[in-house]
């Protein structure tokens, strides 16, 4: 479909476009769009309504305040969008804090007088759901075959990982955090992710949204590894806020902390983009968590150990 215009206003569909060979059809993006790093010159149709360089706690206060007011969190550029003409906009309807609504979407079409355009929203819950949403962007641009053909690589990719895992006998629980503070644990597809990598899942069940979690919780359930990946954070910022936690009395008490084995990912490349990237996800879990077994140079770049 070479005449096709698209508009990705989620980062995770803008990398399942490229990946299914669309980039030269992309024509806007949105604030969070940054891989590949060539869709930067995008032009940009979304900013968000909060201080996204405030801390964990702040940002988490100011979303509660638009979600209690029944405010987006995201503002979309009518004009600009009128401006390409889109052919179609890819969005999403899974999560209105982690990337522009569905409803902000069709409020912004609302506003195009000269073009219908597609509109594709995803909703990635669970691992088979992201295969769904691939296959459905890939449908919709008139590619069914490339979408099977990238679930199908990037299945066989994860389930090599799965089959050397469950070889393993020890498995350590896993606590993963996907926001610092207030604590939330990681739900959707986490949970199978570490699984999948060979550890035991404490917290979040796969296919719902993620949980908020208490220091209680935490400290009843002792996990052997600690695992910090905020959601839009990478690991210099995450690495800024952990003081939210190592300052907390209840932080020596963790084994993961006795035994040196708090980890921190790039929580905005990697993670909680649920698109091609979750294979790398993986790869970077199975190799904190089995370093002995797994081994794809992730260390110093997408993963860190955690010594305060």
């Amino acid at each position: 479909m070479d005449e096709c215009r698209i508009v990705s206003l989620i980062a995770s569909a803008t990398e399942i476009v490229c990946a299914l060979g669309f980039e030269p059809q992309l024509v806007g993006r949105s604030h969070e769009c940054d891989y590949p790093p060539s869709v930067k010159r995008l032009p940009q149709l979304t900013a968000p309504k909060l201080n996204i360089a405030a801390t964990s706690g702040e940002i988490d206060r100011q979303v509660k305040q638009l979600v209690q007011d029944a405010l987006s969190v995201y503002y979309v550029d009518a004009a600009a969008l009128e401006g390409l003409q889109p052919t179609h906009i890819i969005t999403q309807t899974q999560c209105e804090v982690c990337a522009v609504s569905l409803k902000d979407v069709e409020a912004a079409v609302c506003e195009i007088i000269n073009t219908r355009p597609q509109i594709v929203a995803l909703e990635p819950n669970a691992l088979n759901d992201v295969w769904s949403d691939i296959q459905r962007v890939a449908a919709a641009l008139d590619a069914p075959e490339r979408g099977a053909a990238l679930v199908s690589d990037l299945r066989q990719r994860m389930e090599a990982i799965h089959r050397r895992s469950r070889a393993i006998v020890n498995r350590p629980s896993v606590a993963c955090v996907e926001w610092i503070e207030p604590l939330m644990a990681a739900g959707n597809w986490m949970p199978e992710l570490v699984e999948m990598a060979g550890g035991r899942n404490l917290f979040g069940e796969a296919g719902k949204h993620s949980p908020w979690m208490t220091w209680d919780e935490l400290v009843a359930k002792n996990p052997d590894i600690l695992f910090v990946s905020p959601c839009g954070f990478d690991i210099q910022r995450t690495t800024e806020e952990m003081h939210w936690l190592c300052e907390r009395p209840e932080w020596n008490q963790l084994s993961a902390v006795q035994s040196g084995r708090v980890f921190i990912a790039d929580g905005n490349q990697y993670f909680h983009r649920p698109g091609p990237r979750l294979a790398e996800s993986l790869e970077i879990l199975a190799e904190m968590l089995h370093s002995e077994a797994f081994h794809f140079g992730y260390e110093g770049a997408g993963w860190i150990h955690y010594t305060d």
